[in-house]
């Protein structure tokens, strides 16, 4: 009984001090997260209070809606770091990669120009929500022939991989990393997404986590998160992010 009025300690105090954020949009006016230097300040403010001084910031690049480039992307984060610097905020590492759509344009990109990576070779990627390409396992092999390692965003936000689960199994044996986004421990996206993260963290199946923090609202709901079996099964990634950018 008196278990059951300790008090829980939040994901938020979980964050190891060198924990890296692999996954958000920060900059803003750039994609579909902040709107505004003075908005991203006050988010990166809240992620500092929750101990996350490390961050490798990631706007979209989608053909059509977010036509984004290397040159777009890195005058936007001098920006920021600048206006960061100005508001005070120096207790922070900022670098900026991206968060590719594996859209045809994605494979034009691939071809013709350096990405923009995590680190070294790792590059962030994600799926329409509609449906994967049909020619997915290509993509993945020719991403890893041209030299780069793919970490596919929020793997349990596919809903037509949940009823076929054993994909998730095929993409890891292609050579796809997955990153999981934290809000999925709550039922911020809704309970199938939550079943399916708890299941890939049972299964071992996640390398990485992400805030994917986009706004306010976001950071709302990841204060709410303090289920202690989920943090027990996430607290091993954490550390992995931790560990990814180490020299």
């Amino acid at each position: 009984m008196l278990s059951f009025f300790r008090n829980k300690t939040p994901l938020i105090k979980e964050f190891p001090s060198n924990f890296i954020d692999i996954h958000s949009h920060l900059l803003p006016n750039i994609d579909d997260g902040s709107k505004s230097f003075e908005e991203a300040a006050n988010l990166i403010k809240r992620l500092y209070s929750y101990g996350i001084k490390n961050f490798v910031t990631t706007p979209h690049i989608m053909d059509g809606i977010w036509n984004n480039t290397p040159t777009i992307i890195n005058n936007k984060l001098f920006e920021l770091t600048d206006y960061l610097k100005k508001q005070g905020i120096t207790d922070i590492n900022m670098s900026a990669a991206a968060e590719y759509m594996l859209d045809s344009n994605f494979e034009k990109l691939l071809k013709s120009e350096k990405l923009l990576t995590i680190k070294d070779a790792y590059i962030l990627v994600e799926l329409s929500y509609l449906n994967p390409p049909i020619n997915l396992k290509e993509i993945l092999f020719d991403i890893q022939i041209a030299g780069y390692t793919p970490i596919l965003a929020h793997p349990e936000r596919y809903s037509f991989y949940h009823k076929n689960y054993n994909e998730y199994l095929k993409l890891k044996e292609a050579g796809c990393l997955f990153q999981l986004n934290l809000l999925s421990l709550s039922n911020y996206y809704g309970a199938d997404v939550n079943n399916i993260a708890k299941k890939l963290l049972q299964d071992n199946l996640i390398d990485f986590a992400g805030t994917d923090t986009h706004n306010n609202r976001h950071l709302n709901t990841l204060e709410t998160i303090n289920n202690s079996q989920i943090i027990k099964l996430i607290k091993p990634v954490l550390e992995n992010n931790a560990k990814l950018l180490k020299p």
